[in-house]
């Protein structure tokens, strides 16, 4: 593995050159914060994830990304930590009979799955997310981790908007975020 720690500032100018915003999306009021200009950087991409296995507990076992940017961060992270990974769908996704846990988004509702099994109880593990925003997503993850016995040992974002105070919907759970923006009116990525 190959931690690379940035110092705030250089995280700081790395992700404000690769955040792309659009206003009035997905409705009117919204300000999209789009993480595509990062993901096409293949350089900064590695930088931020290696900088992000720099932050992430030393005992964590699985990485819990959820669909669909929690994949596309949660992998990479993963597999620079050489931990596993275990998605969490959109409702319908997965066969069998997954775990489901349906929540308040910021604009409507949404309906969350994990496979029943897809965690050993007692297994040490991270929530893994692009954007944390009001926390309804990463709170019904979280439960949906511990509904099958997982030891939750935080939840990571690449963003945090902090005016949002999604925080507070984790309770007492470590929350880290990379990148934070002081936002109260712009709630989607």
């Amino acid at each position: 593995m190959s931690i690379q720690t940035l110092a705030p500032e250089a995280l700081d100018a790395l992700m404000s050159s690769h955040i792309a915003e659009y206003p009035d999306f997905p409705e009117p009021g919204i300000l999209f914060r789009d993480i595509t200009p990062l993901l096409r950087d293949a350089d900064a991409l590695r930088t931020v994830i290696r900088h992000w296995a720099s932050v992430v507990p030393a005992d964590v076992e699985v990485i819990i990304g959820t669909e669909a940017r929690g994949f596309v961060l949660g992998a990479p992270l993963a597999y620079e930590l050489g931990v596993g990974f275990v998605p969490v769908r959109k409702a319908g996704k997965l066969p069998g009979t997954p775990r489901s846990r349906t929540y308040d988004l910021e604009y409507g509702t949404a309906t969350i799955e994990i496979a029943e099994g897809a965690l050993a109880p007692g297994v040490r593990t991270l929530v893994v997310d692009d954007l944390l925003a009001t926390g309804g997503t990463a709170a019904a993850t979280v439960a949906l981790a511990r509904e099958l016995g997982a030891d939750v040992l935080g939840a990571h974002f690449l963003i945090e908007l902090s005016g949002l105070a999604g925080r507070e919907r984790l309770g007492d759970l470590p929350v880290t975020a990379l990148w934070s923006i002081d936002d109260e009116a712009s709630p989607a990525s």
